[in-house]
Parts: structure tokens; C-alpha cells; sequence
């Protein structure tokens, strides 16, 4: 007998909530609609034999729990990302700033005269610091270095040896050595050599002019520099009037952070850990994003600005610390939706005012989920119940859909084990495949350790699936049963008597950013915040009771529900029954695990909470029309810097299907103003209609062709929260599937 899927009995328990059971239903319940489709018997989950026994294909939003809506008002047909530019994002920080590409430009730098402070140095007294480093190192190493000191001040500076001290076998001693030196003698350097013997080693003191004495990105490993010094992390000396962080906007055009820095990284010869931000951005967009590196200068990186093709860096500063994935608010979207078509305007217009009066329901999106034919969830639960080789095989096994040279290493490695010869054909970027089998050439047979090998980020990424999986699921069940209008004995809230809604989710997932290209590559990934859940929010939370219902201090706008995890509570009505049944039909459970492997259970995981219904903020929109759909609808931030300055770039996009798209002269003055006078805008405002307009682009000369028919498009504006994903706020709009493949259909 074969066990049912995961997504197989998850659908039937949701038809348990919603009988009858082997039909299509359609559900207008407290305004909500409800679609579900019955299950297919053919789908069946991965067996400890390590092979799927009938390959998933295209991924289907009622896999992973995504069925309700909240309006009743019927869909219509609109194109999402027919071109890169229809979709910008630009990133709101944690005070609220949007974040926006407006200067090109390097800021003028404030020089020291490091030989003249180095001469005011020098001139000091340092008869203090002897004593104190005496009584640290001992008489030896302050009269060697008391000597050194007094032979840099005679004057003679040029071609001097290093002193080395005396041997040291405490670790903590050297360090505190460093310390030192760091603290008390700027104009020096330390670094360590080996000692006499093999339990010693040495400090070695450089005097430092200023100069980066061979060090930086050309320096080699330290048994191999010979005479030349190094500072801290390997990089050169570093002014102390600048802060060590440089601050930087990154514009890119249809290409994911991951891949945008390290192309700048390579240009700058420097590791893509020198680099720190708070997100990840959707790859099929036009984004604007905060970045930090390491110890750069910003005339380095604005430099750049004429080699980049669809990246650009401004608004530079030196900031004290570098940026952290999590530490944002969320997003401001521009998304332009083209080739609308409706029953009427007057539909089109009640969506749209519907979606910003109600919102819609917080599901994680399908990129949440993968793309490829074996869904990230679907590991994610093998991983949770110890099926470590069915997890691996559902990794390395040839897939639906993908490239046909991947899809032929895949082969060659299920048919002959050649893991040397598999690893020549695997490109580079399928990062946990190549981490398997790299460990595996080490460790045969050893698929646990072969898991671990992959970057934690993308192996934690398996079972966090999983979480957002339940809870879709458990979100779709409760607005089933209990609608959008009001809250329900026993659904969660965070507590207003204890400001909980100052204290933010330890779940932190960037929206939008997972369009992973059949791949499982961690730089197209939600990155997830693995920060233990302050006390403070476990107390916040409360499930609804008598009084509460009584008081009428919560809205439905207040429900929240849970991320399965050690440190959360469930609602204490079927909601929460419905966490547990459903993990239970995937042989899990949420209060113990099966095995020992502390990452790879969910009894050890911290969870979190999420809201169930969202609504956008600061949310606009306008109907526009046009003819040429290689015009763009929206301005960009480099569009309003091309404004004020030329700038000799071209932009070559694709449409949703694939083709080519033309040529286009981007950011140029002649440009743009072409685009001016194709867009002499005329309005059309109802009688007592608000400041919403329909905008027409592009007005047909005459004679136009039937070719050059006159089309609508419909521009929203909004800002989502971080762990909200815009395109489940177009899905309740459009009534229709968000997935890639939906939207190429549209296209053709």
C-alpha cells in the first residue's frame, strides 16, 4: 500500500473542513471564496529507497495551502513581470526611509596627513606605556621595544627590521599583546611567527608610516609574506577618521543580490563576506537595496558605475557597524500589471479599492516553496522524520522542468555513482547538490554528514519550508470556518495590555526573493532569522477568550497564527488541532522528534508568529493605457537621476515568456524626453471619484494598424512588511495562480 503525499493529505484533510469531499467546491462564506482541488492518488512522497516514486511537476498554490481569498468580487486577467521593470522594489529601513538610488557620485574625502600625525605621535612621551607594557610583557620586551621606539623618533624610518619578542606559549597572552599595541602605539603593526619550537610562537612589531606595506588583496597567507605585516582581517590600514563600513545604495536591474555583489566583490578583489545587508531582492525586478563592506573606499565603488551592465552603486557613507539579514521593515513595491482585461473598468477599480480597504490573506508565497518538481517542503519533511538518504536523493535525483545538461548530470550520476564525473557537469550555483556529493566522495554512505555539508542557510532553509507549509494550511482552514470579520473564541492575539505590537517576530523572511530557477541555490533564498525568541513575546501572545470577545479590544486584523516551533503556543480552538493532525499525516510530530539531530527537528526549533490578514500600507493605484508594450510604465530611481544626467546604458529585457525583448537606449536624456512626449497624458476622473486617474500613455496616430491596438495596464504602489510577499497581495487582485508559468501563458 502506498502512503499518500504530504500534499496528497494535506488537501484531503482540508476537504475533512469542507465537505463534501470529491468535488470541485466553490465557497462564498462571510465574503470568502474557497477553491479546492481533489487530490490525485499519483502523487506520492519519496520512500527510504532514496527515489520519488512519481516526479511532482509544475507546483500548484493548493499544494502548499494557498486556496482562500478574501473578496468576492470576481478576477481578471493581468500579466505580472511581463518585463523586469513592471515589478520595482525599493527597501524600507527600520525608521521607515525608503531606500533610493539618487547620487552616482563619490562624496569628497577628508585626507589625513598621516606623516604629520604620525611625527605628533612620535614626539609623545610614552614613558607610561613602557611601564604598563612592562609590567604585561616583562623587562626584556619593554627594552626591546622602549629601543625601537627611540631609534623611529632619531629619524631613521626607512628599510627598518621588525622586532620580534619573546616566545609565548599563552594564547591569551599574545592576544593581549595585540590588544595592546592596537590601544597604545597606533603607528605600529603586530602580527604572529612561529617560534624557537613547536609550542611557542613569536609577536612580530612593524612601524606602520601609513602606508599599506603590502598588505590588502594582494597579500599573501601569512607563512608566506615573508617581511610584510598585516592588519586586522587581513586588509590595509584604515584611517580612524573613517568609520570601517562604507554604506552604499545597490540599484540592480534583473539580477539577485547574491549575484549583483559578488560581481562587484570580484571587481574589487575582495570576499563575498565583506559584505552585509538586510535582505535579498527578487531577482525578475528592478530593486534598490542598503549594502555594507568592509574597509572600502567610496571612490572605489562609484568607479565602477561605467563598467556595470544593470547595476548601479550611490549614496555613499562610512557608518560603525556593518548591516544584518533581518534588519529592515520591509519593502516599497511598484508593481505594474499589463494587458488587463475586464468585464469593466468599474471592476477593475472596486478590485483594486477592495485590496486596500481589506487586504488579503498573509500566505507565504509559491517561491517560499521552490520551483522545481520536488518542493523545498517535501525535504524539509523527510528531514524532520530522519530520512536522511530520501532527502538526499530527492536533492540529487533528476527533476521536471529543468536545463537539459543539468537534468543529464543528474542521470549520470543516478545511473553510474561517478561522483568526480558528476561534479565536472554540475554548474556551480546548484550549491547543495555539490555539497552532497562532495561530502559523500569523503564519507560514503554517510547522507546525514552529506546533509550538514550543505550551507546552513540553505539546509535550514528545507525545514522552514515545511513551517510555512503548515502554516498556509492552517490559514486557509481558519478563514474557511471562521471567515475574515471577526475573531473567534480562541484564535491568538498578541496582548495589548503588555505592547506586544512593539516586538517584532524572530521569523524574519524577506518577501520576494526566493525565484530560485529550479534550483535550491541559497543566494535566491528566504533568509531566516535564527535568533531565539525574546521571553517577552512568548508572554505577549494570548489566545482570545470570553472577556476578550466581551471587551471587543481585538480585530480580526489582530489574529495571528503560529510557525511551529519549541517556544510557541497554539490557538486553543480547531485551528490549532489542525496543526498537529495535518504533521501528523506526514508521520510528524510537533511536540517530540524521531532522532537526535538537534537542527533538523522541530521540537528544537524557536517558531514564531505571523499575521493572518495583511494589509497594504501608504497604497495607490491608477489605470493606465498604451500602445508599445516595449515602453516602461514606471520610473525607476535611475530613471530620475537620468533626469538631471546622461548616462550611456542599455537595458535589454525579457518578456514572462522568454523572448527577447528590443534593445532599448536606458537612462539617456533623448530617451527619456521621447518618453515624455509619448506620454502626454490626458486624464479621465469621474464626477466624485478620488484622485485616481486613467492615464493614457500613448495616443494612436492615425492610421494606426490593428496591431498597435490600445491597451490597459493597472500601476499599484504599496509597502508589505518583510515577511509578506506582494505577489499574494496581486493573487487576491487577479483571482488567479502567481506562479511563473501561469503568467508565461498570459504572455504568449
Amino acid at each position: 500500500m502506498l502512503h499518500q503525499p504530504a500534499v496528497s493529505r494535506t488537501v484531503a484533510l482540508l476537504y475533512y473542513y469542507a465537505r463534501p469531499r470529491n468535488i470541485k467546491p466553490y465557497y462564498n462564506h462571510h465574503h470568502l471564496s474557497l477553491k479546492l482541488k481533489p487530490y490525485s492518488s499519483s502523487k506520492t512522497r519519496a520512500t527510504e529507497s532514496g527515489t520519488l516514486e512519481t516526479a511532482m511537476k509544475t507546483l500548484d498554490e493548493a499544494d502548499v495551502g494557498i486556496v482562500c481569498y478574501i473578496s468576492p468580487l470576481p478576477g481578471f486577467r493581468g500579466i505580472l513581470k511581463q518585463r523586469y521593470s513592471d515589478f520595482i522594489v525599493n527597501e524600507v529601513d527600520l525608521d521607515g526611509n525608503v531606500t533610493h538610488l539618487t547620487n552616482l557620485e563619490s562624496p569628497p574625502e577628508i585626507v589625513e596627513d598621516k606623516e604629520i600625525k604620525i611625527s605628533d605621535q612620535l614626539n609623545n612621551n610614552y614613558d607610561t606605556e613602557i611601564e604598563s607594557f612592562k609590567s604585561l610583557a616583562g623587562d626584556s620586551d619593554a627594552d626591546v621595544l622602549e629601543a625601537f621606539i627611540q631609534q623611529i623618533s632619531s629619524g631613521v624610518k626607512d628599510s627598518l627590521s621588525p622586532v620580534i619578542l619573546s616566545p609565548s606559549s599563552d594564547k591569551s597572552h599574545r592576544t593581549a599583546v595585540h590588544n595592546f599595541f592596537k590601544e597604545h602605539f597606533k603607528f605600529f603593526v603586530t602580527d604572529t611567527v612561529d617560534g624557537p619550537d613547536t609550542s611557542s610562537k613569536c609577536i612580530r612589531v612593524w612601524f606602520n608610516a601609513g602606508g599599506n606595506n603590502g598588505t590588502g588583496r594582494k597579500s599573501k597567507k601569512r607563512k608566506d609574506r615573508g617581511n610584510k605585516p598585516c592588519d586586522d582581517r587581513g586588509s590595509d590600514s584604515w584611517p580612524e577618521h573613517l568609520d570601517k563600513f562604507l554604506r552604499f545604495h545597490l540599484y540592480k536591474e534583473n539580477k539577485d543580490t547574491q549575484e549583483a555583489l559578488g560581481l562587484i566583490g570580484k571587481m574589487l578583489g575582495i570576499q563575498p563576506r565583506s559584505f552585509g545587508f538586510a535582505g535579498t531582492k527578487d531577482k525578475r525586478s528592478v530593486s534598490t537595496q542598503r549594502v555594507t563592506v568592509f574597509k572600502q573606499r567610496a571612490s572605489r565603488l562609484a568607479a565602477l558605475n561605467e563598467r556595470l551592465i544593470g547595476i548601479k552603486v550611490g549614496d555613499f557613507c562610512h557608518v560603525k557597524e556593518g548591516l544584518l539579514l533581518g534588519q529592515l521593515y520591509g519593502n516599497r513595491f511598484t508593481i505594474t500589471l499589463r494587458g488587463v482585461v475586464a468585464d469593466s473598468e468599474d471592476t477593475i477599480k472596486a478590485s483594486a479599492d477592495a485590496l486596500g480597504k481589506h487586504g488579503f490573506i498573509n500566505y507565504f508565497g509559491l517561491q517560499r516553496f521552490g520551483s522545481g518538481s520536488v518542493p523545498t517542503h517535501f525535504i524539509g519533511a523527510s528531514l524532520l522524520r530522519g530520512e536522511w538518504k530520501t532527502a538526499v536523493s530527492m536533492i540529487l535525483d533528476p527533476r521536471e522542468g529543468e536545463k537539459e545538461f543539468i537534468r543529464n548530470a543528474r542521470e549520470y550520476y543516478k545511473e553510474s555513482n561517478d561522483i568526480d564525473g558528476t561534479l565536472k557537469q554540475l554548474p556551480r550555483h546548484l550549491v547543495a547538490e555539490r555539497a552532497i556529493l562532495q561530502c559523500l566522495k569523503k564519507c560514503p554512505g554517510n547522507y546525514l554528514q552529506a546533509l550538514k555539508a550543505i550551507p546552513r542557510t540553505l539546509r535550514m532553509m528545507y525545514v522552514h519550508s515545511y513551517q510555512s507549509y503548515l502554516w498556509n494550511h492552517a490559514a486557509s482552514m481558519r478563514v474557511q470556518k471562521h471567515g475574515f470579520d471577526q475573531v473567534v473564541l480562541g484564535d491568538l492575539v498578541y496582548s495589548k495590555v503588555e505592547c506586544a505590537e512593539k516586538v517584532t517576530t524572530s521569523f524574519n523572511s524577506e518577501s520576494e526573493d526566493n525565484s530560485c530557477d529550479n534550483t535550491y541555490d541559497c543566494s535566491q533564498l528566504d533568509e531566516i532569522s535564527e535568533t531565539a525568541l525574546p521571553e517577552e513575546i512568548n508572554n505577549s501572545v494570548k489566545a482570545i477568550g470570553e472577556e476578550d470577545l466581551v471587551a471587543g479590544i481585538y480585530t480580526i486584523e489582530d489574529v495571528i497564527l503560529p510557525l511551529p516551533g519549541s517556544r510557541i503556543i497554539y490557538p486553543s480552538n480547531d485551528t490549532g488541532i489542525f496543526f498537529h493532525d495535518l504533521a501528523k499525516k506526514d508521520d510528524i510530530s510537533l511536540t517530540e522528534s524521531v532522532h537526535s539531530v538537534k537542527e533538523f527537528s522541530i521540537t528544537n526549533m524557536t517558531g514564531g508568529y505571523r499575521r493572518v490578514f495583511q494589509k497594504p500600507m501608504d497604497f495607490k493605484w491608477e489605470l493606465l493605457t498604451y500602445i508599445d508594450g516595449n515602453i516602461p510604465l514606471a520610473e525607476t530611481d535611475l530613471d530620475i537621476i537620468a533626469k538631471s544626467r546622461p548616462a550611456n546604458v542599455v537595458r535589454n529585457e525579457r518578456s514572462t515568456n522568454g523572448d527577447e525583448g528590443v534593445k532599448l537606449p536606458f537612462n539617456c536624456m533623448k530617451q527619456q524626453e521621447s518618453y515624455e512626449n509619448a506620454a502626454s497624458l490626458s486624464t479621465c476622473k469621474k464626477e466624485g471619484e478620488d484622485d485616481r486617474e486613467v492615464k493614457v500613455l500613448q495616443q494612436p496616430s492615425a492610421g494606426c494598424s490593428d496591431a498597435q491596438e490600445v491597451k490597459m495596464a493597472l500601476k499599484l504602489s504599496f509597502t508589505l512588511p518583510a515577511s509578506c510577499y506582494a505577489t499574494m497581495a496581486i493573487r487576491e487582485l487577479l483571482k488567479t495562480s502567481t506562479s511563473v508559468s501561469f503568467h508565461k501563458t498570459l504572455n504568449q
